[in-house]
């Protein structure tokens, strides 16, 4: 199936023509009747739909007439049980034929999926699960322990992954869905960096919203071999990595278990894969293993989002990849607001940038009292909604030319001496020294400057922590950032704290160690 509407060669005549009504000429549905499932398996008639590829070297495809075969089981097993339009069902397991039948089916059935990593832990479980008022809980049979005291104090129903195919084998092969797009579908929680974790509600409709991603951002076309290396239970996993290229019926493919990236090698290879989507993480990984030469890798266009990107990752990505890395931007909480556009045939590419807006969005840099700033001027990024700015939460600049560039998060910004210092500039230079594996930047209160720059440096394992070290990287960042931006104070730590799919320095828990240091003294 072919994009029926977005087809718009370059990124001029998008903005000038794009209409956000034009989305929906891409699906069957409408407004009033709008399925997930629908749209993304049951409407392919032939074709394999998503592929895995386990830690284990094993792989697995599937096609889109057995998901929709057995997705339609898992409906009807869902209303057999009482399940209705809205209830909760948690999944925890990772990429495999279990997980898409019961997601799937799930919302067929018009119930609300709950997507768990398997990485977490009891309490993490135990939150989410109670906190979303699960019906279901899917787990494997290994987990069925952890939880049982959560799941039989609420009265929740286990279905055990091995238990899952044999359970729906005689249910009715058909269901008719009776969703509309305006009812609630996925629940997924942000993994903050203080509070409990807050779900994140998505709607039928909002793979409507998406497709501009898919089209504009991925560059997805008919024929493409799409693979997504993000977990499930992330946004960019299951929004960018599963649903984007199923809505036209592009095959998509993701990893199963611990990432390996001689495994993830082998899957492109494998895969053939054309079209690929991951995070600057997982980037450096890949490109990190020694037999990366090795590989027959054939891809045509490479997206990342989750963190910035350093510029030595991107010339490598250029160089061994052999295209252009294309970078992604927004939050779990609003969607992609900027992109460096893979589907515009005219796009230039400015490294290290976050790219434009996406065609129809309206973004500034604006300052603390929402006035929009001049071009080059540090404040933060934002979005009209409704006539109101709302602000991401990150800071950055806009140059002459409409690119935007990421100057770390807005709480993150460091006012040192009347300078604003974004630490993920600092961390850029600090990880070019050679002793350097990773660093995390903050601003520690100090009573003359206000703040000062501190780094977090975790060191090589050939390199060993010392004050000569200290000075030295201290030196390298004067020389190569500037003087007012080095770190005055470094602390050589075994493991920077980072969010759990690993996406994200967790730089305010590093700001509360401070601040706990410092309680007592007139900082606090």
């Amino acid at each position: 199936m072919k994009w029926r509407a977005l087809n718009y060669e370059t990124y001029e005549e998008a903005v000038e023509n794009y209409k956000p009504e034009e989305r929906w000429k891409v699906f069957d549905g409408t407004p009033e009747k709008f399925n997930i499932a629908h749209e993304c398996i049951d409407r392919h008639k032939s074709g394999v739909a998503i592929r895995v590829k386990f830690s284990n070297g094993e792989t697995e495809s599937y096609t889109f007439k057995k998901l929709s075969t057995l997705s339609s089981k898992f409906a009807n097993m869902l209303k057999e049980s009482g399940i209705k339009k809205g209830d909760r069902i948690s999944i925890l397991l990772e990429p495999c034929l279990e997980f898409y039948t019961a997601f799937f089916g799930a919302l067929k059935a018009g119930a609300v999926v709950v997507i768990c990593s398997p990485l977490f832990g009891y309490e993490a479980l135990k939150y989410r699960i109670e906190d979303s008022k699960s019906k279901i809980v899917i787990i494997e049979k290994e987990f069925e322990k952890m939880i049982k005291d959560i799941t039989h104090s609420l009265n929740i129903e286990v279905i055990l992954k091995e238990d899952l195919l044999d359970i729906i084998e005689d249910k009715d092969n058909n269901f008719e869905f009776t969703t509309s797009a305006n009812d609630e579908a996925i629940i997924q929680y942000t993994s903050g960096t203080t509070g409990l974790p807050k779900p994140i509600v998505y709607k039928h409709k909002s793979l409507v919203t998406f497709t501009p991603t898919a089209k504009f951002a991925y560059g997805i076309e008919e024929g493409d071999r799409f693979f997504c290396t993000s977990p499930l239970a992330w946004g960019h996993g299951v929004w960018g990595g599963t649903l984007a290229p199923l809505i036209i019926g592009v095959t998509t493919a993701t990893r199963s278990g611990k990432f390996i990236p001689e495994k993830v090698l082998e899957a492109i290879e494998e895969f053939k894969v054309n079209n690929i989507t991951l995070t600057p993480t997982a980037v450096r990984m890949l490109l990190s293993n020694q037999n990366f030469e090795k590989y027959e890798i054939s891809v045509e266009k490479l997206t990342y989002t989750g963190e910035h990107m350093d510029m030595d990752t991107f010339w490598e990505v250029r160089e061994k990849f052999g295209v252009y890395p294309y970078g992604l931007y927004g939050s779990t909480e609003y969607g992609p607001i900027l992109a460096n556009f893979a589907g515009f045939k005219n796009w230039k590419i400015k490294p290290g940038s976050l790219g434009k807006p996406y065609p129809g969005m309206e973004v500034a840099v604006i300052d603390d009292d929402g006035n929009v700033l001049p071009p080059n001027s540090l404040g933060d990024i934002a979005f009209k909604k409704r006539g109101k700015w709302v602000r991401i939460g990150d800071a950055g600049i806009v140059d002459e030319e409409g690119y935007f560039w990421y100057k770390g998060r807005s709480d993150d910004v460091i006012k040192s001496s009347g300078y604003r210092i974004g630490p993920e500039e600092v961390e850029s230079v600090i990880n070019k020294h050679p002793a350097v594996l990773e660093s995390a930047v903050i601003g520690k209160p100090d009573k003359i400057r206000g703040q000062i720059v501190k780094a977090f440096v975790r060191l090589k394992p050939e390199f060993k922590p010392s004050e000569e070290l200290k000075i030295e990287i201290q030196e390298f960042t004067k020389k190569n950032l500037s003087k007012y931006a080095y770190p005055r104070e470094i602390e050589f730590i075994e493991e920077i704290p980072k969010a759990m799919d690993g996406s994200k320095i967790r730089r305010k828990e590093l700001r509360m160690r401070e601040l706990e240091k410092l309680k007592g003294c007139i900082y606090e």
